[in-house]
């Protein structure tokens, strides 16, 4: 479908454009540039990767918005494709809605008033933005609106979500890179018109610096959270009964924080506390504990109960992570007040403490223990609205047993067969 509708557009491209023939040349080399960016791309996460390519692409786009163009920048992705030996789905779906986004940004960059900005040559910055400004931003909205919107569907259809709220969650991580990205794609095009051929291809080398500090910056934060992966896995080894435990709360936690609207920045930091919940256990005094099967004695229990307060303290000793510093030591506080360490109740609860609670003791009571059997994901989804406003922030609550919801952790949960509920603790 989005393949066809990429073929159609093309077509439309190609009869409502007239390009100068001195404009190709230019957006040739544009996307020559592209290409070469997109074979120096650098991994976002573990499963994706990311460049700026879309710089140039764009660029190649304003200087010749025409079919050819589009079909060029098409080409050199189908090479990206082949030379990654991506599945033929995948590399068709990516095609389709490079296509898709090119073509569409052509005709809204037109339809506003946008030329082929190989005629500006010799025009002033100033000047040239104020022609061409309002053209260059609905040329890079509609591109990502584009993108966004059929990336999301793929996601929605895969996850079994809604796919207005895979849409808003992509957009809201996308939007604040826009007005940089207008002004890098004008500006990377009025050079190119000013500068001809051999300038334009000098630029590809501070394309390629701002590439290597994106990947440099983000490679330093993924070193963080693998060095926060290993911490966890090294406490975890101390409780066979537990082994992935911080791993699945932080998924659950992200699951329901996004459910209840945060932005992406308060998730990402939920996710992080949650990870982190439970590190104090690192700690000596729990090993005796943590080792033992079985129910633990009054005085052991004791012992347990300060685990909040030692994550909270390790937490602290980095500066990047003291913003979680109270989600991690009020993880265990209920609603009523009946929790500790510190007997806060309600809204005094951090909203972060209140959220982990919630899939902490998801996956405690989807677990088995020596003591008791794990309880079905149904009999769970009782269990949580029977502590609602007890345990548990009864908003928060009804937002996590809804239907929704509720299938999200489930899948997430894998599904495990007879795990959940026992005796909301943990």
């Amino acid at each position: 479908m989005v393949a066809a509708a990429a073929a159609s557009l093309l077509a439309l491209a190609r009869v409502n454009a007239s390009v100068p023939s001195e404009s190709l040349p230019l957006s040739v080399v544009l996307v020559g540039i592209g290409l070469g960016l997109e074979f120096l791309s650098y991994n976002q996460t573990k499963a994706t990767s990311g460049s700026i390519a879309q710089i140039p692409f764009t660029a190649a786009v304003m200087v010749a918005p025409a079919a050819t163009t589009v079909l060029l920048v098409t080409t050199a992705e189908l090479i990206v494709q082949v030379v990654g030996r991506r599945s033929v789905l995948k590399a068709t779906f990516n095609l389709a809605q490079i296509a898709l986004g090119l073509s569409v940004g052509s005709l809204a960059y037109q339809a506003v008033g946008g030329v082929p900005f190989g005629t500006l040559g010799g025009v002033g910055f100033v000047e040239s933005a104020v022609r061409l400004g309002l053209a260059t931003t609905v040329l890079v909205v509609t591109i990502m609106a584009v993108n966004s919107g059929t990336v999301s569907a793929a996601v929605a259809l895969t996850m079994r979500r809604s796919w207005i709220s895979v849409w808003i969650e992509h957009t809201k991580a996308t939007a604040k890179f826009l007005a940089l990205l207008v002004l890098l794609a004008f500006y990377l095009t009025w050079l190119s018109a000013n500068l001809g051929l051999i300038g334009t291809i000098g630029m590809a080398i501070p394309l390629i610096a701002v590439r290597q500090l994106y990947r440099t910056t983000l490679e330093l934060t993924r070193v963080t959270e693998e060095l926060l992966d290993l911490m966890v896995a090294a406490i975890e080894a101390r409780d066979p009964y537990t082994s992935g435990h911080s791993q699945r709360v932080a998924k659950a936690s992200e699951i329901i924080a996004r459910a209840i609207g945060l932005s992406p920045a308060q998730i990402e930091r939920v996710t992080v506390a949650a990870l982190l919940h439970d590190v104090g256990k690192i700690d000596e005094v729990f090993a005796r504990v943590l080792a033992k099967e079985g129910r633990l004695t009054a005085e052991e229990w004791e012992v347990m109960k300060r685990h909040p307060i030692r994550s909270a303290e390790l937490v602290g000793m980095l500066t990047s992570l003291r913003d979680v510093v109270a989600p991690v030591r009020h993880h265990h506080e209920n609603w009523d007040g009946t929790g500790y360490p510190d007997g806060l109740r309600g809204e005094q609860i951090p909203l972060a403490s209140r959220i982990i609670t919630f899939a902490d003791t998801l996956d405690a009571i989807t677990t088995d223990r020596p003591y008791r059997k794990a309880l079905g994901m149904e009999e769970a989804r009782s269990e949580f609205v029977k502590f609602r406003a007890k345990q548990f922030d009864p908003a928060i609550c009804d937002c996590v047993v809804s239907e929704s919801v509720w299938a999200e952790l489930y899948v997430s949960f894998g599904q495990r067969d007879g795990s959940a509920p026992a005796a909301l603790a943990s």
